[in-house]
Formats: structure tokens, sequence, C-alpha cells
């Protein structure tokens, strides 16, 4: 069992990886949508804004109004576009957001921020995790020969749409699953010691010594690294970040081409 989850930023060249995903079985994908979605989100007068955690992580606002232009791109033309071209390419694929069947399950929070060097509490903001991940239903799904293709958002225990990362997302995915290896694809080839060198990649990683690199962990890497971390520490063998504008990234990745933790 694999899992591939492809990010939405800019660069991401998805025929490529839809490609090699297809030549594959026993793998599900989870997919992010990122870029478009502040594309579309601007051109609605709606631009993203993006909040700073008082822990350091960085997360978009996502009010009522956000969330509903997060489900019109994520679950509306991002999943139906990977699953169009899965199609295309003779995959029977079938496409999920976290609502769906109670797929991904998780509390709404109300996240703590800083504002101007001022912390608030936001009680309008519709994010949260996923905690529980509807296996019997992926299951189901691979067990009659159907690619999932899993895009947030999830579901609260309130029964409403949250924003949940999609990184750390697919990293319970891949726990539930008991996952051999969870590939994690973007638009860099990797975790990098200097951001704006691509040479400077970090090729492995110790499992026991990961947070160790998160120094090195600018932006939304820090996501990935915290969604790889959780993912080995409940069992899955082994965490790739790869690159997704290259000929046959998944198999590049499983080869050993990114970072490799485990």
């Amino acid at each position: 069992m694999i899992l591939v989850k492809v990010g939405g930023a800019v660069g991401i060249d998805y025929d490529r990886v839809l490609q090699d995903v297809a030549r594959y079985q026993d793998v599900v994908m989870v997919h992010g949508g990122s870029a478009e979605l502040n594309n579309i989100s601007t051109l609605l007068g709606k631009p993203p804004r993006m909040l700073t955690s008082a822990s350091g992580h960085v997360s978009r606002r996502t009010d009522p109004e956000t969330l509903a232009i997060f489900n019109m791109v994520y679950c509306g033309k991002m999943n139906k576009m990977i699953v169009e071209k899965l199609q295309q390419l003779g995959v029977n694929a079938v496409g999920l957001s976290g609502i769906d069947g109670r797929l991904l399950v998780g509390k709404r929070k109300h996240p703590r921020v800083v504002e101007n060097g001022k912390k608030k509490v936001l009680r309008d903001d519709y994010t949260g995790r996923v905690d529980r991940v509807n296996v019997d239903l992926i299951t189901l799904l691979l067990d009659n020969g159907f690619l999932p293709v899993i895009t947030p958002p999830a579901l609260s225990y309130d029964n409403e749409a949250i924003n949940v990362d999609g990184d750390r997302a697919a990293a319970s995915i891949a726990s539930a699953l008991d996952a051999e290896a969870l590939v994690i694809l973007s638009n860099i080839p990797g975790l990098l010691r200097d951001v704006d060198d691509e040479a400077s990649l970090i090729e492995h990683i110790d499992a026991d010594r990961a947070e160790e690199y998160m120094p090195f962990a600018q932006g939304r890497m820090k996501k990935k690294l915290l969604g790889a971390i959780e993912a080995l520490d409940q069992g899955v063998g082994t965490v790739i970040f790869g690159d997704a504008r290259v000929d046959e990234p998944v198999t590049r990745a499983l080869q050993g081409r990114g970072t490799v933790i485990q």
C-alpha cells in the first residue's frame, strides 16, 4: 500500500504525477489545491489571508466565505480534474472529500494566532485536525478496483466542514491504512538546507532525529515535516518528499530520489 500526496502549489505537473500513479496498484491519492484556491478567491474578491499561529505555523484564514470557495476549488475543480485525468489513463478513480461518508473526522479548533504582534483567538474560523479516518470506506473502494482520490475538508464532530492540512491528513490516512510508504510530492526536490538552493537537498533523515531538521523547514514545509513525523510515529515505514515537476515522480521518490525519512 502506497499513499501519494500531491500538493497544489505553482509548478506541480499533474500529468506527470498521474501518469506515474496509473502504473501502480494498491495506491490512494490525497491532493491539495492552494495555488488555484488563491487564484479563484482573488478573482472572487476574497484574496487569501494567511495566519501565523502562536507556535509559528502558517495556515489559511478560513472564515465561512473562504470555506465555501475552498470547497468549490478543492472538492470541485481540483478533485474532478484529477479524477478525469486518471479515467483517461484507464484508472477507475473515485473522488471524495473528507466529509463524504465521514471519511475524515476531527475537532474544529479556535486557533490562537498572532496578528500585528498581538495574540488573539479566532471564533469564526473553520479549521481543525484529522483524528479519525473511515478506513472501511477506503478499503471498500480498493477491494472493488477503485482508486480513491481524497481531498480536504474534513468533518467536525459537530458535522461542520473544516479546513484541515492536506499533508497531515495524508499522514493520518497512511497510518490508518498501515501504508508501507507515504510519498509527498511538491514543487521542490525535497527538504532543502537552503530554500534558495535546490542543490542543497537533504537526502536522508533518520526518523528518530527528524525533529532536529525542523529549522530547515520553511513555510509550508513545516507542516509536511510535521506530517511525516506523525506518520512514522504511527507505523508508516517510510516517508519520502519528492519532486512533482519531473518524469515518473512517484517511482523516483520510491527509488530514494528526494528526502527519505525512515
